[in-house]
């Protein structure tokens, strides 16, 4: 340590932080603490929709080439009211709470129990419909199975 004298008066210089310093310092951390709930929040959700965007078009494109490859109809189910979608036979696919789940699909492809169906057929064709997955803030997307081809298209929904 040193001495500053100034007009005769001995100081000692203290080393360390000041009170506003470190008052900075712990509203800077509150900031992050308060944000990073949030943005872990969203990641959350956004990592939600595209698993279950990702579900959608693979069982859709299972659903497609079993029944070209087994020679028989193949169905894909979704049941709006369970919340869920996937190959029938196979363990539906949940979807989460937060998105919304919305279909349009043949009348003749819906079953008593409302449950609804895509058909695929051995020779490429399909009953055709769609599937939107929607997030809260109304954006989302549709795939879409052409009736004649068996084509699954993806295209976004923006509200």
């Amino acid at each position: 340590m040193f001495h500053v004298v100034f007009k005769g008066v001995s100081a000692r210089r203290v080393r360390g932080f000041t009170l506003i310093e470190l008052m900075v310092v712990f509203a800077l951390v509150a900031l992050i603490v308060g944000l990073v709930p949030i943005a872990f929040d969203r990641l959350m959700q956004s990592a939600q929709y595209r698993d279950t965007v990702r579900a959608a078009l693979a069982d859709l494109r299972d659903a497609r080439q079993l029944a070209q490859t087994s020679g028989g109809q193949v169905r894909f189910a979704v049941n709006l009211q369970a919340h869920t979608f996937g190959v029938e036979g196979a363990p539906p696919t949940h979807v989460p709470e937060p998105l919304e789940l919305r279909a349009v699909m043949a009348a003749e492809a819906t079953g008593p129990d409302g449950v609804m169906s895509i058909r695929f057929l051995p020779g490429g064709g399909a009953s055709g419909g769609s599937l939107d997955l929607i997030r809260p803030s109304g954006q989302g997307v549709r795939l879409r199975v052409d009736w004649f081809t068996g084509r699954i298209e993806q295209e976004p929904i923006a509200q």
